[in-house]
């Protein structure tokens, strides 16, 4: 059995993520906590074979959560998830040998088997999305699903419809459009649309 802490600020969606965990036969969310702190304060009295962190969370991120564990010479395997697949972010989590990085639109079959490649064989895995950027260098900074939502932004698409289409929240959308500007140096999403295809991102 594995047993996990599953760390989201994101209520809703953290009790969906859990809920669709342990359904898998070999997993248990023993705990769950919304901001880093609350990570911190379970590792007081629990010892976890698996931490999954949101990067983007209050009080302490996930990269500051996995640093802190690191010296506190904590041995749990930590997989972070995130909506952005930003190289600095990457590089930071690399750095203090997290040993997975997956982007939140991870399909669930493909979560549960990242899961158990990190904690049964002791694999590092990263999204296909983010490793195609480093082999790519940075000849186009932009994923997969940030091109999709500029292409519907250039036909005209709202934020809600844009979420409804890619079947995200539109709170989500919203940060990929805060990502996105300042990928591109933009100040708004119509320039952001210009800018990707004046550089043929898009």
């Amino acid at each position: 059995m594995i047993h996990m802490l599953l760390a989201d600020d994101q209520n809703m969606l953290r009790g969906a993520m859990a809920t669709m965990l342990d359904l898998e036969a070999d997993f248990h969310v023993s705990s769950q906590a919304a901001n880093g702190e609350e990570v911190l304060q379970a590792m007081r009295t629990q010892q976890f074979d698996l931490v999954i962190l949101d990067i983007e969370m209050p009080i302490y991120n996930g990269l500051e959560v996995v640093k802190l564990m690191r010296q506190q010479d904590r041995t749990e395997k930590v997989l972070m998830l995130t909506t952005f697949s930003t190289a600095a972010y990457v590089k930071e989590a690399m750095k203090w040998k997290v040993e997975g990085y997956l982007l939140k639109d991870t399909p669930s079959d493909q979560l549960a088997l990242a899961v158990r490649d990190i904690v049964y064989n002791g694999r590092t895995v990263i999204s296909p999305e983010i490793t195609y950027q480093f082999v790519q260098g940075a000849n186009n900074p932009l994923t997969e699903r940030e091109k999709e939502i500029l292409h519907l932004a250039e036909k005209g698409y709202s934020t809600k419809q844009i979420a409804t289409e890619l079947f995200l929240s539109p709170g989500t959308v919203r940060n990929y459009f805060s990502e996105l500007l300042d990928k591109l140096g933009a100040q708004n999403r119509s320039q952001a649309v210009y800018l990707a295809k004046e550089k043929a991102y898009i």
